[in-house]
């Protein structure tokens, strides 16, 4: 999402550096072209609008200082703006709470179930939560049967009735859950292909008679500027806390990530941005304003990996990097951690200047950190030890037993120590990152 308006933006930008001072006539074509992109990205006009004049009287009322270049200062002057057009401050979920009931609306398609699951998965493994799913999706069997499956997959409960009321499943959940010690739940309520009288008299019933700490709307980001027309219809009847965009991995332009908040002041809280079940992370602002201007998200790697790899074992891993002792049976460690973070290419998309070196046009095969793996694995721990006794012999050895040819087992070999010199000249401060 974003690449191609992050791109133009970014292109823009560049074409203002050299020049020794902003000026109306210097900033002009800019501003054309940052105003197509957002336009073709299906941002709002009037938002679009606003934002550039926004940009513009800040950009000429702005003074240069000799420790700023011109191009420093309008960059961060449409950064501070996107920031402002996508929330402002980070707006989180409710999980301060002992006890918290959460419900779940939108349109049928949209991806309401799946985004319970990934919602429910989120708050066990962050936040120490104990979730318990609710079907409420009382006119469409398969929903709730999908519901389960989720639930089952990820080990977590989900409460059934076999009545047609969304109400009255909703207050027994409840007590379910506090007889059972759980203490978030999360109410999937039927969603329709259009908004209707029935739907929101549905919702505005549980709402009534139910405390709701949130009520989310979940969103397809695919919708385009339809989103916004659904999401002031179902604001006007409820109290939305928040809402939800998913499918922002598809082919959208995520313009409506732009307009939304501006025009309807409901913040956004989570993209959906997978379709497994770790696939939704929370919404911050500046750090998708960041990724948009190809800045890199930094914190969103450092969040993936500390729930992952633990403090001490990444200390452990410099160390050993700094000194120049990282073996292959580090390596092996860390290719599996890694692999716990997901598709690879997606870490490489949140790095600094990602787009402009081509990283966020890398597929990488998981059969070949398996091919990795395996050349691995039939080494003995000691080889893994010490690579600088794996001659020619060894090397057929392993090749042999891994099911790979003796020039991977080569090209590994050399890559490995390629990396490793990188990473001690890095950690030694004589090698500057690239970005």
């Amino acid at each position: 999402m974003f690449e191609y308006m992050g791109d133009r933006i970014s292109k823009a930008i560049k074409n203002i550096r050299g020049l020794g001072r902003i000026t109306e006539d210097n900033i002009n074509d800019a501003m054309k072209e940052i105003r197509l992109a957002l336009l073709e990205a299906d941002v709002n006009y009037n938002v679009v609008k606003e934002f550039v004049a926004s940009v513009k009287e800040k950009a000429l009322g702005m003074d240069v200082t000799n420790s700023l270049k011109p191009d420093e200062v309008f960059i961060k002057i449409v950064k501070d703006e996107l920031v402002l057009l996508l929330g402002g401050d980070y707006t989180p979920l409710n999980t301060t709470d002992k006890f918290v009931v959460l419900m779940l609306c939108g349109l049928q398609g949209s991806g309401k179930t799946t985004t319970a699951g990934k919602l429910a998965n989120i708050l066990r493994k962050k936040y120490n939560r104990k979730p318990l799913l609710v079907a409420c999706d009382i006119y469409r069997p398969a929903a709730i049967d999908q519901l389960k499956q989720i639930g089952s997959s990820l080990n977590i409960p989900v409460y059934t009735e076999d009545v047609k009321d969304a109400l009255a499943i909703s207050k027994n959940a409840i007590t379910y859950a506090k007889e059972n010690n759980l203490d978030y739940v999360i109410i999937d309520t039927a969603g329709r292909l259009q908004i209707d009288d029935a739907l929101m008299q549905e919702l505005k019933n549980i709402e009534d008679n139910i405390t709701i700490n949130e009520t989310l709307l979940v969103i397809d980001a695919m919708m385009g500027q339809d989103a916004i027309n659904v999401i002031t219809g179902f604001n006007d009847t409820l109290k939305l806390t928040g809402c939800i965009l998913t499918k922002m991995d598809g082919d959208t332009k995520g313009g409506v990530a732009l307009s939304l908040r501006h025009l309807t002041n409901v913040p956004i809280k989570f993209v959906g941005d997978s379709e497994k079940m770790d696939g939704l992370s929370e919404f911050y602002p500046e750090r998708m304003a960041e990724r948009i201007l190809d800045m890199g998200d930094i914190l969103s790697i450092a969040e993936k990996v500390e729930g992952i790899i633990s403090e001490d074992e990444a200390k452990e891993q410099a160390k050993k990097m700094q000194k120049g002792t990282f073996d292959l049976e580090d390596f092996l460690t860390s290719l599996k951690q890694i692999r716990k973070l997901g598709p690879l290419e997606n870490i490489l998309k949140m790095l600094p200047q990602a787009r402009s070196m081509g990283l966020n046009n890398i597929n990488i095969d998981p059969k070949d950190m398996a091919h990795i793996e395996a050349i691995i694995l039939s080494m003995t721990p000691y080889e893994r030890r010490h690579p600088e006794v794996l001659k020619a012999t060894r090397k057929q050895r392993i090749a042999k037993g891994s099911g790979r040819s003796v020039e991977e087992v080569n090209r590994l070999l050399k890559q490995f120590e390629m990396m490793r010199d990188m990473m001690k000249n890095i950690s030694n401060g004589k090698m500057k990152m690239p970005f």
